[in-house]
């Protein structure tokens, strides 16, 4: 008996060639099998079909698709998504879908199928008129990098979630005692929290919420910017379990790295690593202390009660810091190769510093100007925060020491510098202070040398670099290092999940090696960055200049909203 089964394909994704598909029954008692046979118009970057029975149908199989189970009350419906390594199909060859099941009554059924690509995300992001005139749409930008880090939340997400290919991850993230520790920030195109950098972002995306807050209520921005930085402040409260105790880690770097998937499908074991007494990490406990010392302004009008919790927090967490001194890194070994540390003295600087702005308890500020190491600085990053120290104490103590260190420190940073401290420039502009994240440490110094403006030191000259640095991200070359933004954007930026097709579609390494563009648009992400002659190739197995990360945003968007600022005050076109 030969049966022929005819399949369609969705017209949304545009392929329009299918096959009929013979079926041949060769196993009785209800049992068939057969293939779908389609030939595709475009390649398939995951795929789910959708099998339409005449009748009921159980134990339906298939060697390159598994089973979707969706309501089908009468058995008659089947959704088949592709298995981790059979996602990728090409036009070069007829896609044939095997299929096996039984049917209740022992007879042969006829069907018609749908075949959806998954790669193609829908999903599209207003964007807001740029009412300013300015070159490039500050409020767009500040839009979007916001976007960027919803796309990057662990944990039980919220009803408004904006993200639409994001769901809930990461729920059984516990302490060593089962504390709670759902929440906060996946660090980059992984799926680790990583403490240290997660606190450094939160601490400049929070100063510049402190500094620039007519730039986020003029953008519109300013409700969603307090929901943004709430979202890893809640967790980092979540890590301080104890007096002396403070969860700096949750996930193995290594056992991470060996999984491309989406953080919602993740299986392996996710241990979570802190410091004690016994084990002592100053330079996390500074920055933890210094992102909710910070916060706790922020917020002392939005929610006083958090901001009194947050207070309280980080003067205890500062304590901790202080009375046992230590390198975080060298007592937590799994998190040493990947944001090792080296020194502590800049992270308390900056907290102790932060808490007197706070508290205007004198005892900090001693704390900080003896923390604060004076002098030329290598730049402002996740581990190197003198240049933090010495713009804070010129703000706070306007002493003509904290001026000299940072003109001594920009001096090296801005065009014309000679001598072993100077930093390069790339042919087209860019300050290159290092490989990897090139784009990052540039714009945390554009950042710096915004707030060292404020303060009154070179203020033009300092506003017109650090326009210029940035202008260098948002397209001044001819292309943006910014997903979703611009002109020519990065669109193979090493990121599981956006790389991954749509849900339930199964995602694997093949992903990771594809040619295509990532299926979702991971809007506002700005990447690391070009190499010391311009040089960029948007490939996803770049890690190294084409990795997102939490911190590589974060004094990116205090800088743009430190510009859209000075536009509205009519300082800076």
């Amino acid at each position: 008996m030969l049966i022929r089964w005819f399949c369609v394909l969705s017209v949304i994704i545009g392929v329009l060639d299918a096959t009929p598909m013979v079926q041949v029954i060769g196993k009785g008692n209800g049992v068939f099998k057969g293939h779908f046979i389609f030939n595709l118009t475009e390649d398939l970057v995951g795929w789910k079909m959708q099998i339409d029975f005449s009748k009921a149908v159980t134990g339906l199989t298939s060697p390159v698709g598994l089973e979707f189970v969706k309501d089908s009350s009468n058995e008659t419906v089947h959704y088949i998504v592709n298995k981790d390594h059979t996602g990728i199909q090409t036009t070069k060859n007829q896609f044939d879908i095997m299929v096996e099941g039984k049917t209740k009554d022992g007879s042969v059924p006829s069907a018609q199928a749908i075949l959806q690509n998954m790669g193609h995300d829908t999903y599209n992001v207003p964007t807001p008129p740029n009412n300013d005139g300015t070159k490039y749409n500050y409020d767009e930008v500040l839009m979007k990098s916001i976007m960027f880090y919803r796309a990057q939340r662990s944990g039980k997400l919220p009803a408004n979630n904006k993200i639409p290919w994001r769901g809930d991850s990461a729920l059984n993230d516990r302490g060593q005692n089962g504390e709670d520790l759902t929440g906060g920030w996946y660090d980059a195109g992984d799926h680790v929290k990583f403490g240290f950098p997660q606190a450094s972002a939160v601490t400049l995306l929070t100063w510049g919420l402190l500094q620039y807050k007519d730039a986020y209520e003029a953008s519109g921005q300013l409700d969603d910017m307090y929901d943004c930085i709430r979202w890893p402040l809640e967790w980092l409260l979540k890590c301080h379990t104890g007096q002396n105790e403070l969860y700096i880690q949750v996930g193995d770097g290594n056992l991470d790295h060996n999984f491309w998937g989406r953080p919602e499908d993740m299986t392996m074991a996710r241990p979570s690593f802190k410091v004690t007494s016994d084990k002592p990490g100053s330079d996390v406990a500074g920055e933890y202390a210094a992102a909710m010392a910070v916060a706790s302004m922020v917020f002392k009008d939005k929610d006083p009660a958090f901001s009194v919790k947050l207070l309280n927090h980080s003067k205890q967490i500062y304590t901790f810091g202080k009375t046992y001194p230590g390198i975080y890194s060298q007592n937590v070994k799994e998190a040493g190769p990947f944001y090792g540390s080296d020194e502590y003295k800049d992270e308390m600087a900056v907290g102790a510093a932060m808490l007197y702005l706070a508290t205007n308890n004198t005892q900090y500020l001693t704390d900080a100007e003896t923390y604060h190491q004076h002098g030329n600085q290598w730049g402002q990053s996740w581990g190197s925060k003198f240049t933090a120290s010495m713009v804070l104490l010129y703000q706070i103590t306007k002493k003509d020491v904290y001026k000299q260190d940072i003109e001594t420190t920009f001096t090296n940073w801005l065009p014309g510098a000679t001598g072993p401290n100077a930093v390069p420039y790339t042919p087209k502009g860019l300050a290159f202070r290092t490989k990897w994240g090139s784009l990052r440490h540039a714009a945390n110094n554009a950042f710096m040398a915004l707030l060292a403006a404020e303060a009154g030191i070179n203020p033009t000259k300092y506003r017109n670099w650090a326009k210029s640095q940035i202008g260098y991200i948002l397209g001044d070359t001819g292309r943006s290092y910014v997903v979703g933004f611009g002109v020519n954007p990065p669109s193979h930026e090493h990121h599981r999940a956006a790389s991954c097709p749509l849900i339930p579609a199964s995602c694997s390494h093949d992903f990771y090696d594809m040619k295509y563009s990532n299926p979702h648009v991971l809007y506002g992400a700005i990447v690391g960055g070009p190499g010391p002659n311009d040089e960029y190739d948007d490939v996803r197995s770049d890690y190294v200049r084409n990795e997102v990360a939490v911190d590589y945003n974060a004094g990116f968007q205090g800088a743009v909203a430190g510009l859209k600022s000075l536009h509205l005050r009519n300082i800076l076109d």
